[in-house]
């Protein structure tokens, strides 16, 4: 078998030095109010899905309860849809009927 070289294009690529990188679009993830939900439940939902701090969370989710929805989180958009899907998994999995929706920001 004969030995074979590979031959390489010797074309050159320019390279920026600091290319722009385009941010995604950014997407509020809004916690509804509903009557049944326990606000403890809320709270816990902020701080393990969203990693809120508890008293950040506790802040949240009195927004909720007075103005009847609160900003959980900014995100781009499939982390936080990924984000709704959990909260609505552990609401149903608990019972509750707690709802979470996507806008732009």
């Amino acid at each position: 078998m004969p030995n074979r070289r590979h031959q390489h294009d010797t074309e050159h690529t320019t390279v920026q030095a600091n290319p722009e990188v385009a941010r995604p679009p950014m997407f509020r993830v809004i916690i509804h109010n509903d009557d049944y939900t326990p606000k403890d439940f809320v709270v816990m939902i902020l701080h393990e899905i969203f990693h809120r701090p508890v008293k950040d969370a506790h802040q949240i989710m009195l927004q909720v309860h007075t103005r009847g929805f609160g900003v959980a989180g900014i995100y781009p958009y499939e982390i936080a849809e990924t984000k709704v899907h959990r909260v609505h998994q552990l609401a149903i999995a608990n019972g509750h009927p707690l709802k979470c929706s996507v806008e732009s920001d």
